[in-house]
């Protein structure tokens, strides 16, 4: 047995050196690393024509952004702690294949709530493959004893970045040739493409991932309580012209007891003791939900804007953030190149800044070039926040928990969206109105300074900045 074990051990490692950090095994992680951030953006531009489809106001539909947003909060360190424990590739294949499922689901819902329950299993199905990709590169990397070269983390983040940004443009070309429900549909071929790929060129994982089993790593009472840490928190943020204070309450609460609970668990869901020594970390996970409160604000609120107080199509507002893709495609491919953290991080914030300038003055009636011009500028946080952050979490995540740490990074990133459906519905009501976005840029501008100040004041960037420079 043990013979076999060490038989089958080498022949994954040996699988590992042929593919190496080429173009086998980035596609497959580049390609299911596309699928949350895609379908968390692309939804923007459907938002209004599913309400006409339901007759349901911004208010209601606003429930598809937020479902997504908590089931890969919770979903994303879940799925991570999974892959550290029984192997990345594993829960990769799982993930395409609730993807791929859910894709028919979105074809055939014949409700918005059914509607709202396929974006929750879309947010479970994805959340697999961010933490599994960083955890097969980590792996990856010691198997071969060299450093991961920094243009396959640019990839993650070019693929994540990339398909978030090109999200709404995609959603409004599908929208205008074939309706809302197309943006549900093309996630059945981005699964089986990635599925296929996975299957082929992926090394399978090691036989000692075996040793436990998954609902044993995962901590289901871990993963009961921070659920229950979240939903009543969401309640709260939902409608905050009327807050339920006894949500918020409720959501402190639990979430004391989940600290108890955790302390004293032998593989806990979320490790506190791990993020109370790791002050780096845990300041990475901030700055990343606070540049996603601003990014996801922009990502859904503007093009809301646009086709409500506008009255510009789905396939025209696509059109018009269009180079916001492209920007944030360049600046993700850039700044990934040297790994750097601070000078990504400063230029784009300040960036953010110089857009929400943009945000809180635009009128209705303003010039199509401005409209697009204030996308091209949030094109460029949307590219180098994200390159700059993910490069701090490489960097400090132990090694042995970084699928988990990934899960987690996301977990803030979602967090950050769930805070701008908020600042959205209360600022835009059921109908998007300029005073609204005007306001939604103050207040995201006043953010941004706060986390440029932030970042820059902060010892453990700056280090690492002379360390690399």
């Amino acid at each position: 047995m043990v013979s076999t074990a060490v038989s089958a051990g080498e022949r994954v490692g040996d699988a590992r050196r042929r593919i190496g950090f080429g173009p086998r095994f980035v596609a497959p992680v580049v390609i299911g690393s596309m699928l949350n951030p895609i379908n968390s953006t692309m939804i923007s531009t459907a938002l209004v024509p599913i309400g006409k489809s339901f007759s349901a106001g911004a208010a209601a539909t606003i429930w598809l952004v937020s479902g997504l947003y908590v089931a890969s909060a919770i979903a994303q360190p879940a799925m991570g702690k999974v892959a550290d424990r029984i192997g990345a590739r594993r829960v990769y294949i799982s993930g395409l294949i609730i993807v791929g499922l859910a894709g028919i689901g979105g074809l055939l819902a014949p409700s918005l709530g059914w509607l709202i329950a396929v974006r929750v299993f879309i947010g479970i199905g994805t959340s697999a493959a961010y933490p599994a990709a960083m955890a097969m590169v980590r792996k990856q990397s010691q198997t071969l004893g060299q450093e991961v070269p920094g243009i396959v983390l640019g990839w993650l983040t070019i693929a994540g970045l990339v398909s978030a940004a090109i999200g709404p443009a995609l959603g409004g070309l599908l929208i205008s040739a074939a309706g809302w429900r197309a943006i549900f549909a093309v996630n059945i071929p981005l699964a089986v493409i990635g599925l296929i790929l996975t299957l082929l060129w992926l090394p399978k994982d090691e036989p000692e991932h075996h040793k436990d089993s998954a609902w044993v790593s995962l901590d289901p009472f871990g993963v009961v309580l921070f659920t229950g840490l979240l939903l009543p928190l969401l309640v709260f943020l939902m409608d905050l012209k009327h807050p339920a204070w006894w949500s918020l309450g409720l959501s402190v609460v639990i979430a004391a007891v989940m600290a108890g609970w955790e302390l004293r668990a032998p593989k806990p869901f979320i490790d506190l003791r791990m993020l109370a020594a790791n002050g780096p970390l845990v300041r990475t996970y901030a700055r990343y939900g606070a540049a996603y409160l601003v990014i996801y604000c922009i990502l859904y609120g503007y093009p809301q804007w646009m086709q409500e107080a506008g009255h510009y199509s789905a396939g025209t507002v696509g059109l018009i953030t269009l180079p916001m893709s492209v920007v944030a495609a360049l600046c993700s491919w850039f700044g990934s190149r040297k790994k750097k953290i601070l000078g990504p991080l400063v230029i784009g914030t300040i960036a953010m800044i110089v857009a929400t300038v943009g945000l809180s003055t635009v009128s209705a009636t303003a010039a199509v070039w401005f409209l697009a011009a204030i996308g091209i500028v949030f094109g460029i946080p949307n590219g180098l926040n994200a390159v700059g952050n993910q490069a701090a979490l490489y960097q400090q995540a132990p090694p042995e928990q970084t699928g988990t740490a990934a899960g987690l990074f996301r977990t803030a990133q979602y967090i950050g969206a769930i805070a701008s459906s908020s600042l959205i519905s209360l600022f835009y009501g059921e109908r998007a109105t300029t005073g609204g976005l005007h306001t939604i840029g103050m207040v995201l501008g006043a953010l941004s300074v706060l986390l440029l100040l932030a970042t820059v004041v902060d010892p453990s960037v700056v280090r690492r900045r002379k360390r690399t420079g």
